[in-house]
């Protein structure tokens, strides 16, 4: 089973990778669902060896129907990461009625190859987005980042068993957002998948000794707190990930 992890951080990539990530996600700004990440970030992580990286393309926060000037930006982006020589892109669009907006993933595609492209959960956002799926599977879209279009993964794992049930010979339908140690064994027995994506992130107090501007600058005890991927939520997740790899005892129907 793979394990994906996303970071907004080289600090945090070197951890994932160290933890076991099978495959990273790479942003910035995770506080934000991600966007995408600095050049200096991205040349960093090119100097790591072994180790797949998909590179997310969002130029702002916010939802994802973008107007002619974000698409640019994002165009621009993918030319970029192609030239880095990255594994992939992650990206998702939507048009102002819900739908997938399929002619610019199509555009975006082909401007990609032959990177891969997976689409992040811009699909849980959509009306009703298992009827676009076949055409993103046409698209060349060989992955799907997915809640079940609830807050969790956990929440929405009757809804990804159902994808996996219907697509998952076609695509790779990728559980993400809640995904712990405590929970990754029931996620993986209710959905059947073989991919999961997940942070790993805890707070981390800011080093910073000085801090009587906050009170001068009306300045936010939160800009006194650090993301970081957590070498041991990570790693417990691909271990049980590892164990259940072989585990007979899981449905076959799934």
């Amino acid at each position: 089973m793979i394990l994906e992890v996303c970071v907004d951080s080289y600090e945090s990539l070197l951890t994932a990778k160290r933890a076991g990530a099978d495959r990273i996600e790479l942003c910035s700004a995770l506080n934000l669902g991600g966007l995408t990440p600095s050049m200096g970030l991205m040349k960093k992580a090119r100097e790591l060896e072994g180790l797949e990286i998909f590179v997310m393309i969002r130029p702002r926060s916010g939802d994802f129907l973008y107007s002619e000037e974000d698409y640019a930006v994002m165009k621009e982006d993918i030319r970029l990461v192609k030239a880095l020589g990255f594994d992939g892109i992650v990206l998702g669009f939507l048009n102002a009625q819900g739908g997938i907006d399929l002619e610019r993933t199509r555009e975006a595609a082909e401007l990609a190859y032959p990177l891969k492209v997976a689409f992040h959960r811009a699909f849980d956002d959509a009306r009703d987005p298992d009827k676009d799926l076949p055409a993103l599977i046409d698209i060349g879209v060989i992955r799907i980042l997915s809640s079940g279009q609830r807050a969790s993964a956990l929440e929405g794992a009757d809804y990804l068993a159902r994808l996996q049930r219907e697509f998952g010979s076609r695509v790779t339908i990728m559980p993400g957002s809640g995904i712990t140690s405590s929970n990754i064994k029931e996620i993986v027995e209710l959905t059947g998948c073989s991919n999961y994506h997940m942070s790993g992130k805890l707070n981390r107090a800011s080093a910073m000794v000085y801090r009587d501007y906050v009170k001068r600058m009306g300045t936010s005890e939160k800009e006194h707190v650090v993301e970081v991927a957590d070498f041991q939520r990570i790693n417990e997740v691909k271990r049980i990930l590892d164990t259940m790899k072989g585990d007979s005892s899981l449905r076959e129907d799934l």
